[in-house]
């Protein structure tokens, strides 16, 4: 059967790696790794800090097109080459469709995405200013947060593929509660989001898939099995047993 996803499969060419002891393929999600199939719709990569899901993003954001450090297709600003070779190594499946619109979202390369927005709007110019697509408002005169819901409300335009690394870094729950209905409008609108995260309250997303990465390599799991439910479920059950249990040890 033919898809119609945007991003279908990814694939680790292993028989192109000369070693696995170098990074980033002694990672052991990426050491592991042979295919990767993601949801249609959403999916989320999961898993502790330097466990390999936001290297596995940016190969996958880099082999289709998009800027190392964030943005459309079209910016190619770079303050620091930072990105591992990964992408090199991919093979990633498209379907028919192309996306009309896309997106790579680097929560710690945001500021830089801003200060190249506006570098290119005091450029002279025949066209509308850029910052007109993310709201009017300059990002670096907003919030994080309020810079990143002007985002995801204004420059994300639907049946597009969306790539974003941690993007609850600058939301409160509340926001993020936000952030799930407009993904889910976009979702609505024929849209497809790989979305790295820590954040119990945007994996929730109904019928996502999320792929834990860990030791034993990269694995699908469901919402209610993952480190992130269980443990805020346990704290909010009984937060002072936990708390005494945490700082109180003896």
């Amino acid at each position: 059967m033919i898809s119609t996803q945007y991003i279908s499969r990814i694939t680790l060419q292993r028989d192109k790696i000369d070693s696995f002891e170098r990074y980033p393929f002694c990672l052991p999600s990426v050491r592991a790794l042979e295919t990767l199939e993601p949801h249609p719709k959403v999916t989320f990569f999961i898993g502790e800090n330097g466990s390999g899901k936001s290297t596995l993003l940016e190969a996958i954001a880099v082999g289709m097109g998009f800027n190392p450090e964030g943005g459309t297709k079209n910016f190619r600003f770079g303050t620091r080459a930072s990105h591992s070779n990964l992408v090199d190594y991919l093979r990633i499946a498209k379907g028919i469709r192309k996306p009309r619109d896309g997106f790579f979202l680097r929560a710690e390369s945001f500021f830089n995405l801003a200060t190249e927005i506006e570098r290119l709007d005091d450029e002279p110019s025949f066209g509308p200013p850029i910052i007109n697509s993310y709201g009017g408002h300059s990002l670096h005169e907003q919030s994080h947060g309020e810079s990143f819901m002007a985002l995801l409300m204004n420059r994300f335009g639907g049946r597009g593929l969306y790539l974003l690394d941690e993007p609850e870094a600058a939301l409160s729950p509340q926001r993020q509660l936000a952030a799930l209905a407009r993904i889910h409008d976009l979702v609505v609108d024929d849209s497809q989001f790989i979305i790295a995260t820590h954040s119990p309250i945007l994996m929730a997303y109904p019928d996502a898939w999320i792929y834990q990465f860990d030791a034993d390599g990269v694995s699908r799991v469901a919402y209610e099995d993952t480190e992130h439910y269980q443990v805020l479920r346990a704290f909010f059950a009984n937060p002072q047993r936990m708390l005494r249990n945490l700082l109180d040890p003896q």
